[in-house]
């Protein structure tokens, strides 16, 4: 499986996926400031997933339009300290959700 990390997401929460998990950033990958529609199109042609805090996307963007899942991250902040502890669920739910569907971790 090959996952996305938004810019907004601290970029050493890499360690935490699982080894089957191969993970890339934004940064990394040459988008750095690409608005949320452009970064989708760009990123369902080589991922699985997109991993974010924008608490957001799903009202802004038709994810079932999307080749890709979207799995957002509610932490208190966007601090790793505070989305770390959420990894062992995020490391669960990616390799059950389809594409075309986001969920939030933790539920609500």
């Amino acid at each position: 499986m090959r996952v996305l990390l938004d810019e907004n997401v601290p970029k050493r929460l890499k360690r935490t996926f699982a080894s089957d998990i191969e993970v890339m950033t934004v940064v990394e990958r040459g988008w750095s400031g690409k608005k949320n529609g452009e970064l989708l199109r760009l990123a369902e042609k080589d991922f699985d997933a997109l991993v974010t805090t924008d608490r957001s996307i799903s009202y802004q963007q038709n994810v079932p339009g999307f080749d890709l899942a979207i799995l957002i991250l509610e932490g208190m902040s966007n601090d790793y300290g505070d989305l770390e502890p959420l990894m062992p669920e995020v490391n669960d739910v990616l390799r059950e959700m389809p594409p075309g569907t986001s969920r939030r971790v933790p539920e609500n």
